[in-house]
């Protein structure tokens, strides 16, 4: 898998979230960012967490060229997280699980 295409796909969740105003301008508070629970549950919402956490951590490690995951996935949890109502779900879901398939055993 290639650092590039990574970005690509990350590229491709901020503009699928952009498209559909879920893409915040501020971050959350300080204290939000200091949560033990996966995903941040008890201080942030599903999307927040993906701009403000997943995305940014992704490119860090990028950037950093440290190991990245093995056979990862996000994707189920978004199809767990949000309403099918939220605008953009299906655009969202489907980056999503390109961006997953980089991270799977066939891919690597």
């Amino acid at each position: 898998m290639s650092s590039q295409m990574i970005i690509q796909r990350l590229q491709q969740v901020e503009a699928v979230m952009r498209e559909h105003g879920h893409w915040q301008a501020q971050s959350p508070e300080a204290q939000a960012f200091t949560s033990t629970e996966p995903f941040c549950l008890d201080t942030m919402e599903p999307l927040q967490w993906l701009q403000w956490v997943f995305i940014p951590r992704f490119h860090a490690l990028i950037a950093a060229d440290a190991p990245l995951p093995k056979n990862f996935a996000i994707a189920p949890y978004y199809e767990v997280a949000l309403p099918n109502d939220t605008a953009g779900y299906a655009a969202l879901q489907a980056v999503l699980v390109k961006f997953d398939a980089l991270f799977q055993d066939a891919a690597i």
